[in-house]
């Protein structure tokens, strides 16, 4: 017996359509770049590796550029981590449920996914605009401006919350 998960889906057309394959698109871009801002992250520890320990000099930046790095990563991979099913799921519910009451579940979920990252886009967006703004810095050593590293945070969110659309359109078919 066929599982209907296990078959590919009917390709969505028109202006949905597009714009599921749009959403899919940008969330396998973030997902490089996620892998970059990664790399970039274990560059900049080793470098700091580096000079603290084989040249006994003090660092500025690293351990910031790192944190903002890596969370930016985090942020920026969510839309791909969704569109693959990359998550941890426990899916002992799912699993024992039909195939309409799964759905039904699956689009509660995502509704409440949906809800949660729209609020976050929101103030992610607000909190970026007043520490562009206002001029805020890090207030660390390095003293960097805060708002590129709150940039993850806005547009990952966004992306996360269009991606979330992306699926419920896919759930409804």
């Amino acid at each position: 017996m066929s599982n209907s998960l296990s078959r590919p889906a009917p390709a969505l057309s028109g202006v949905t359509g597009a714009y599921v394959r749009v959403m899919d698109a940008l969330s396998v871009a973030t997902g490089v770049i996620a892998g970059l801002l990664l790399c970039f992250g274990v560059l900049a520890v080793c470098h700091m590796v580096f000079v603290r320990y084989a040249m006994g000099e003090s660092t500025t930046w690293q351990t910031e550029f790192t944190t903002y790095a890596i969370s930016g990563a985090m942020l920026l991979g969510a839309p791909y981590v969704l569109l693959t099913n990359g998550h941890v799921a426990v899916t002992i519910l799912p699993d024992a449920l039909s195939n309409t009451p799964r759905k039904i579940m699956n689009f509660v979920a995502s509704l409440c996914g949906l809800a949660f990252c729209a609020a976050l886009t929101y103030g992610a967006w607000v909190y970026m605009h007043e520490a562009y703004t206002m001029g805020w810095t890090t207030g660390t050593v390095w003293n960097p401006p805060l708002w590129p590293a709150v940039v993850p945070m806005a547009v990952g969110s966004t992306l996360l919350s269009l991606q979330y659309v992306a699926e419920l359109i896919r759930e409804a078919r």
